[in-house]
């Protein structure tokens, strides 16, 4: 038997790709035992899908990179257990999505593709995405300070790569996240642009960019893998990463492809505290 969701589709009718998210969650509906959350009626009837949300696994599907789906969840304090976006889904499969809001033959395509896709993984143990890494509960940090600047770096457990990402590895799974030097460089942050899970990445590949009204800032993902979560809170209040890039304000957590070759690329603490402090004095030169 397949494995019960509750799915929250996206909730933008007025565009093909949030059409093509409700087909989907209707399918996947109709052919498993999940039930459908209707992100309308959630937003001003929160009691009637509060049971359904929380005894079963949530399954958010957005339509396009707003993810206005995603933002509900975090918005309502769910557990996101797998994302997916549909205008990803479409370039992953080569399908162009168009204008019109009646959902054409390469459109129908992709919604059965979507869906199978989703009721064979149904069909897989069910991975638990609940702190994978063993995260440590407090973190001990050298600080280096520079006139008004305070810029904390994690003292044990973390590797860095010179473009000033972090990585804290258990296992065969590791979080990454953004160094105190991206957050101060970047002041206010706004936007969070998310990778999409499930999709495999090269140490150096971009692992999501950071918006703030001085720049944009590409994620160079210190070690390859395969993505396996998003921090959600990130995408709706992306400031966490402001008040703390290293505990609530981590972006992502992989499933490690070669951590033997990618190490010798990473830095430890002493040498990368080196290079920040080299940084920050250029900087404020």
């Amino acid at each position: 038997m397949s494995k019960k969701y509750a799915i929250l589709p996206c909730n933008g009718l007025d565009k093909c790709a949030g059409c093509i998210s409700s087909e989907v969650a209707i399918k996947v509906c109709e052919e498993s035992e999940s039930e459908l959350i209707c992100p309308v009626l959630y937003r001003v009837a929160e009691s009637r899908y509060n049971k359904v949300a929380e005894e079963n696994p949530l399954l958010v599907i957005d339509g396009c990179a707003t993810r206005c789906a995603s933002k509900l969840a975090v918005e309502k304090g769910l557990k996101v257990v797998k994302k997916i976006t549909v205008t990803e889904e479409a370039k992953n499969n080569d399908i162009i999505i168009g204008k019109a809001l009646r959902i054409d033959s390469e459109e129908q395509r992709l919604v059965d593709i979507i869906s199978k896709d989703i009721l064979k993984e149904e069909d897989k143990e069910e991975k638990s995405l609940d702190n994978k890494v063993g995260f440590p509960e407090t973190i001990e940090y050298e600080i280096y300070k520079k006139d008004k600047f305070i810029f904390k770096v994690p003292k044990e457990g973390f590797y860095f790569n010179e473009n000033d990402s972090w990585v804290y590895i258990s296992g065969n799974i590791a979080r990454i996240g953004v160094t105190d030097y991206v957050q101060q460089s970047l002041s206010d942050i706004m936007f969070f642009n998310e990778p999409a899970i499930d999709s495999e990445i090269e140490q150096f590949g971009e692992l999501g960019t950071i918006e703030s009204g001085k720049a944009v800032f590409e994620v160079v993902c210190p070690v390859s893998g395969k993505i396996i979560s998003i921090n959600d809170e990130i995408i709706a209040a992306p400031e966490l990463i402001n008040e703390n890039p290293y505990e609530k304000g981590w972006i992502a957590e992989i499933e490690l492809g070669d951590l033997e070759e990618d190490k010798d690329f990473l830095l430890n603490f002493e040498d990368y505290f080196k290079i920040l402090k080299r940084k920050v004095d250029d900087f404020h030169v």
